[in-house]
């Protein structure tokens, strides 16, 4: 089996799996990075989303082989504590239900916002097509991206 040098959160990880493997079940299964979330496995639903190269990708559809060519951001990238404005407005704006969607929601949103320091609500709903959430709280999803981006911007 093939070894993959992976750049992880700033952080460099050898993995040793198929050229094949969704990225997801290393992050997942070998690295024990489990905020990163199975949902559909088809790359449709947006569970899985990080960052490969700054651009919101699923994890479950970008092989370890091709993940190997950049550098990853997870969930757990983005703040040790929790408290990356984008999580703090999230809490805030009590989006989580069941919060399966979260950490995609959220790494899409990072994306939007590195990108974007002031997205106006068209910009919010293309960056966020590709998230789907099962319990609707898409409205205050917005209002979540919208104050991040007022704590990000001082």
């Amino acid at each position: 089996m093939p070894s993959y040098a992976l750049t992880i959160n700033s952080k460099k990880k050898d993995v040793i799996a198929d050229a094949d493997t969704p990225l997801l079940w290393v992050l997942r299964d070998i690295l024990n990075l489990t905020g990163t979330k199975y949902g559909c496995g088809q790359g449709l639903c947006g569970a899985c989303t990080v960052l490969h190269n700054g651009n919101p990708v699923r994890s479950c559809s970008l092989t370890v082989e091709a993940a190997s060519q950049g550098d990853i951001t997870t969930i757990e990238g983005i703040s040790k504590n929790h408290d990356h404005p984008i999580q703090m407005a999230w809490m805030e704006m009590d989006v989580p239900q069941c919060g399966y969607c979260q950490s995609g929601q959220i790494m899409s949103t990072y994306a939007l916002l590195s990108n974007n320091t002031n997205p106006a609500d068209e910009d919010i709903n293309t960056a966020l097509s590709g998230n789907i959430c099962r319990c609707g709280t898409y409205g205050r999803i917005k209002k979540a991206v919208k104050s991040a981006s007022k704590k990000m911007n001082g």
